[in-house]
């Protein structure tokens, strides 16, 4: 025989409301209801426990509600004088209470089947049944939303009902995972994209993208096998290259603090030259003539929207004359360098006419020009330029931004060059030094020097993949150098930023990634006036356009980090969910309160408290905040971030009584450290093992000496 509703409530109802606010709710608990564990609901777990759930029936379901607080007030005696003149005693009882906090409505559909829904249209009046939530009920709380593909936990407070996410909603609007050292943030990171591939791997066709950039070299143990490593003294494919022609001005005036007096004009002029092949490198004289042409060219169309070949102000005629005769004779030097270009010869036949016209040769000249004149100068010029090989697009200047390659040499060179053309060798000192000092430190060349990457499609295609199949690239910065480990991080992440850009712009739509920063309060710090321009604030701007942009073009970014209030605001900000686990700085602990309503601030309450595995998840991932236990990741799948295990190393004995041994071979520190080293301490170990398994008894051979040959 079925029970109907109002039997069901009877049972479940574990007190009434006596207080009604927008954003409070205060209940009475029944003198009956259970003081540490409930049987009534299905599985007997704890109550009242504070930040679990509660429901109060309405007319569109029930009001979901967070436990607050919980306390116990206490009576005078006798609370019931009425009861004296019968001669009975009335002790005083406890009167239990509770704050709770509407979260939302938990409706029931035609399938019998429990949705929950954020925001609260009607509440309660006074005396309405407050009721504890059975199991179902609890796990449609917490199991509530669409898409919900990647199962990263469970929640202990709902019956341990499964955590799942969509990924469009934790990934498309930036994550932040944040906790102190050891509370299991690295894991949870390192979980996130593990689970997410192993959702996405049933199918056929699986393309997601994770870039993961790793101060502390600890994630490679993670994806063995499974990822790209890229890393400071790679071989091959694994050699992290982030050459100087990627770097853009931005970046270039950080690292050598160019002042933007006389020094950031000069640099970003030299830049523009790099990126224009303004230089002569080789003997093709082809090249340099197609180069000299297209500058005048550009040159002529420049002066006749300026109307200087027609108009006398301040001598611009005579200039414009002497500027022809000056092409006319590099002309004829171009003619007897090249082979026969009936084009160069017509222009070459019209600047003689036009220079030899009566009217510019006689004593008192008119060397007026007309539009008819400039007009043929520019169409003869232009066919010589086509001839050559030109093309329109080339007479546009191109960005001293554009990843176009060049030589760090001849960079200063030039630089040099124009400092002393200009005058400005006194103030280009330091910076000119500055580069030449970047191009010489051999602990830099791997990265930056001329061995590196030359080709920008090639570079793509290494860190972000050809989107045939799944890609996890890691960037180990670990052992990059500190002076430009900061510029590394915003190259790389501004290019894969620019990268998404374009590829929205040619196909109309985008290519989803995930770029992962680890230990983000490093590399995405705040900074103020001061500090601007320098390599921090440089990378600090890149996350933040990343943070403000990303989405549109399918980036997203989930930050890492054990300090949110050295974080960037303006990075923070942007983030729409957040994993948070242990944290016990104050300062932190106000920042974190402050992404939340005040209704769930109790929630956070527990961040000093929350064991290692234990985290809230919040924000536009989850329909509620959830304390949640994230899933146990196998040890092969942990970054290398385990706590020094000091006790059994200082005893030589682990856990299970076997001996440990920690001998140290600092030669082979050292050599690796001056660069010196030619096997890796695995490999030397492996030698003399096998040394002294099979010697080798040639060696006597050249032991043996002659006792005369000693003296």
């Amino acid at each position: 025989m079925s029970r109907s509703p109002v039997e069901n409530h009877a049972d479940l109802r574990i007190g009434v409301v006596e207080f009604i606010a927008p954003d409070e709710i205060k209940v009475q608990l029944d003198l009956e209801a259970p003081d540490g564990i409930a049987a009534n609901a299905g599985l007997p777990r704890e109550f009242p426990r504070i930040n679990s759930y509660v429901l109060i029936p309405n007319e569109r379901g029930h009001i979901v509600c967070q436990v607050e607080w919980i306390n116990i007030e206490r009576s005078a005696f006798p609370k019931r004088k009425g009861y004296q003149d019968y001669g009975l005693i009335d002790l005083p009882f406890p009167i239990r209470k509770m704050k709770v906090a509407p979260l939302g409505i938990l409706k029931m559909n035609s399938n019998d089947e429990f949705k929950f829904q954020r925001g609260v249209h009607s509440f309660p009046s006074i005396g309405s049944p407050v009721l504890i939530p059975t199991d179902l009920q609890l796990s449609s709380i917490v199991e509530s939303g669409s898409n919900r593909r990647v199962l990263i936990g469970t929640s202990p407070l709902t019956a341990n009902a499964e955590v799942k996410i969509d990924p469009d909603k934790l990934f498309g609007r930036h994550l932040a995972v944040l906790g102190n050292t050891g509370s299991g943030k690295s894991c949870t990171v390192a979980g996130l994209i593990q689970w997410s591939l192993e959702a996405t791997l049933q199918g056929e066709n699986a393309n997601a993208r994770f870039i993961i950039l790793d101060p502390n070299g600890e994630y490679s143990k993670a994806f063995e096998g499974t990822a790209k490593v890229f890393q400071v003294g790679g071989e091959g494919e694994n050699a992290l290259e982030v050459p100087l022609w990627l770097w853009n001005s931005e970046e270039w005036r950080a690292f050598t603090q160019a002042k933007s007096g006389a020094q950031l004009p000069l640099l970003k002029q030299a830049l523009r030259a790099m990126r224009n092949e303004l230089f002569f490198n080789g003997d093709d004289n082809l090249i340099v003539a197609k180069r000299f042409f297209g500058i005048i060219l550009t040159s002529l169309r420049h002066s006749k929207n300026k109307g200087a070949p027609w108009s006398d102000n301040f001598g611009v005629l005579s200039g414009f004359y002497n500027m022809v005769v000056s092409w006319q004779v590099s002309t004829s030097v171009f003619i007897g360098k090249l082979d026969q270009l009936d084009e160069l010869d017509n222009f070459n036949k019209f600047l003689n006419e036009y220079i030899t016209a009566p009217e510019r040769t006689k004593k008192f000249a008119n060397l007026l020009s007309n539009v008819e004149e400039v007009d043929e100068m520019i169409r003869l010029l232009q066919e010589v330029f086509e001839a050559l090989g030109g093309n329109e697009k080339e007479l546009l200047p191109k960005n001293e931004d554009l990843p176009i390659p060049f030589e760090g040499e001849v960079f200063l060179q030039y630089l040099e060059a124009l400092a002393q053309e200009t005058g400005n060798e006194q103030y280009l000192e330091f910076l000119i030094s500055r580069i030449r000092t970047l191009l010489g430190d051999s602990r830099m060349d791997s990265i930056i020097g001329k061995e590196t990457e030359k080709e920008l499609d090639k570079w793509l295609t290494k860190y972000l993949g050809n989107g045939e199949k799944t890609s996890v690239t890691i960037i180990d910065l670990s052992l990059v150098p500190s002076e430009i480990v900061h510029i590394t991080t915003s190259v790389i992440s501004r290019l894969v930023f620019e990268a998404l850009q374009r590829y929205r712009k040619l196909n109309n739509e985008v290519l989803p990634t995930v770029l992962v920063m680890e230990e983000a309060h490093s590399f995405v710090t705040r900074y103020n006036d001061n500090t601007e321009g320098n390599s921090s604030s440089i990378c600090t701007k890149a996350f933040e356009k990343i943070a403000r942009e990303g989405r549109k073009f399918g980036l997203g970014l989930v930050l890492s980090s054990q300090r949110p209030s050295e974080l960037s605001p303006t990075v923070l900000s942007q983030c729409n969910s957040y994993i948070l686990h242990r944290i016990s700085n104050d300062r932190d602990q106000e920042l974190v309160g402050r992404l939340l309503p005040d209704t769930f601030r109790g929630l956070l309450r527990e961040l000093p408290s929350l064991t290692s595995q234990n985290a809230i998840l919040l924000g536009w991932a989850s329909e509620l905040p959830i304390l949640m236990k994230v899933r146990d990741l196998p040890f092969e799948q942990r970054p290398k971030s385990d706590d020094p295990d000091f006790w059994n190393v200082w005893t030589r004995k682990n856990e299970s009584d076997q001996e440990i041994s920690r001998k140290v071979n600092w030669k082979v520190v050292a050599d690796d450290w001056q660069e010196k080293v030619t096997t890796t301490p695995k490999e030397e170990t492996a030698k003399k093992e096998e040394e002294r398994e099979s010697p080798d008894t040639s060696k006597g051979d050249f032991d043996i000496l002659d006792i005369d040959d000693l003296f």
